[in-house]
Formats: C-alpha cells, structure tokens, sequence
C-alpha cells in the first residue's frame, strides 16, 4: 500500500541515499514531488556518518531509498531498522532487490555493492525504482512507466556509448588498476581485468603482499597506466609507480575516476551518468 503523505507537505518528498539513485528517480517522479539527496560529490559512502541534519531530512521524508548490500555503512543498520515492510517502515533497499545471481561477491564472502558502474545492471536497478514509486509510493502506474520507458532507452543509449569508447582499447591492454576495487561490474560488463589496490570497501587497507602482486603484474604486461579515484587517497596509487619504476616499468596516473560518487559539476562527471561516460573517456586515454 501507498506511504501515508503528511498533509502538512506542499509535496511528497522522496530522499535517496546517493546521487546514483536520486538521478534516476528524479527522471521517473512526476512533477511536483521533492526528490533530494545526502551525499555530495566526492563524498564516500562506505564511511559516510550522517549528520543530525540528515536524519531530520530521513525523518521528514516520505519515503528513504537506499542501495543497501552495506554500501552505507554506518547508516545501514539504521535504514534496516525503518524498513518499508515493517510497520511505520518508509526505507527501501534498492540493490538488495537484485537476483543474488547478478551480484558478485569477493573472496571474504562480502557482496560488491558497486552495480552503478555497469550501466545494464543499473538498468535493473531503475526497474525496481519503478516497481517502488508505484508499489510503496502510490504514484500512477501508466505515468510512472511512460517515464521509465524513456529512462530505459537513455540507459541503452549510454551502455553503446561506453562500449564503442572503450572498443578502442587493445584487448593486451585490458587491465584496469584502480585505487579500490570498485569496477568488478565494470570489468565483467565491458571486458577488462580489474584489480583494487584496496577492498570492495575503502576501510580496508592493502597489504605489502598485494602491492607487490600488482606491481609485477603491471610490469610484466606492460600496462602503461593506473588510476586514482575522487574518493580514496592516493598514497597507494603512488606506491606502485614507485614499485614499477624500481623493476624498470615506467607507469602513470591515467586520470581520475569516479567510482562512489559522481564529481563537481566542472569535473564534466557531475551526475551518474556523465560520470559513467568520464570514467570511459579517462580509461581510453590512460590505456590505449
């Protein structure tokens, strides 16, 4: 059943955890309805801790979308709690939403929460977006699947954009080195080896051992850059460079990328998909 909607509102008020959901959302909400957001630009979801202002705004919200699968860590136990099939319940794990086999999983037993960065996968994810505004948000299901429609073909758009930039990269040279490992659904989706300095999240830290792994295996494939990413600093990112130098390798910085949140706006990867289609441009730079 629909949300009760506070009669006070001058309009429905839907609160997304990160920009990823809210672009979306805001393009299946009707008009009039207040979409809005907690994490800025290069903000890091994984140790994001909300402010006292943040909750009033999960407070007031009608409903509260989230990605779930511990991307938000601090705040996730708490979205857990006021979840929507609960009574008084508004909060919606969106990703958790996703056929478990779809999703990867790491070697720790921990599930890749990063589905944003494969555009098709995401396509599912606004699926559910729409199943959600209709099922718990009341909305009109004609007009919120008109919306969706059109939304699902400026995803497919976008999906042929980032494949035919990164078709210009050799096959040879087809791995990607990043500062955490937030492009596995990138990888599999587009075809490169991907390979995280750090863990699926930020909080990890990398071992001597692994940065050894990936300094000779940069060296021996020749792999001319690395890159480092808006959210996570770049002292390993520089140790490898380092690490390749000493066994004679020269290797770069490709560029930044943007893994956990899109960038300011004059990064040119200010939302979800501008950032998608930057992270591409960068890539094809950096190795071809």
């Amino acid at each position: 059943c629909a949300l009760p909607i506070s009669q006070k509102k001058a309009a429905i008020t839907i609160l997304c955890t990160t920009q990823m959901i809210a672009e979306p959302v805001r393009l299946l909400a009707p008009p009039g309805v207040e979409v809005d957001h907690l994490m800025g630009s290069g903000v890091d979801p994984h140790l994001y801790k909300p402010t006292p202002e943040d909750l009033r705004k999960i407070l007031r919200a009608d409903l509260v979308l989230y990605h779930g699968l511990h991307l938000e860590g601090r705040m996730a136990e708490m979205l857990s709690q006021m979840n929507v099939d609960a009574p008084g319940g508004k909060a919606v794990a969106i990703c958790s939403k996703i056929p478990q086999e779809s999703l990867l999983v790491d070697e720790s037993g921990a599930t890749d929460p990063h589905l944003w960065l494969d555009v098709q996968l995401w396509k599912q994810v606004c699926d559910q977006l729409k199943l959600t505004l209709i099922t718990h948000g009341g909305f009109n299901t004609e007009d919120i699947s008109a919306r969706h429609q059109s939304l699902s073909q400026s995803l497919d758009s976008l999906d042929k954009d980032v494949s035919q930039l990164l078709n210009q990269i050799p096959k040879d040279r087809r791995i990607l080195v990043t500062a955490h490992d937030a492009f596995a659904y990138f990888g599999q989706r587009y075809g490169f080896e991907v390979h995280g300095i750090q863990g699926i999240s930020t909080e990890s830290e990398p071992s001597l051992l692994r940065v050894n792994q990936l300094v000779k295996l940069l060296s021996d494939h020749k792999i001319p850059a690395i890159f480092v990413e808006s959210t996570v600093p770049e002292r390993n990112v520089r140790a490898l460079i380092e690490g390749c130098k000493r066994l004679g390798h020269e290797l770069k910085v490709g560029g930044k990328l943007y893994s956990d949140a899109p960038g300011p706006e004059e990064s040119g990867a200010g939302s979800w998909s501008k950032m998608v289609l930057h992270n591409a441009k960068t890539i094809v730079e950096g190795l071809r």
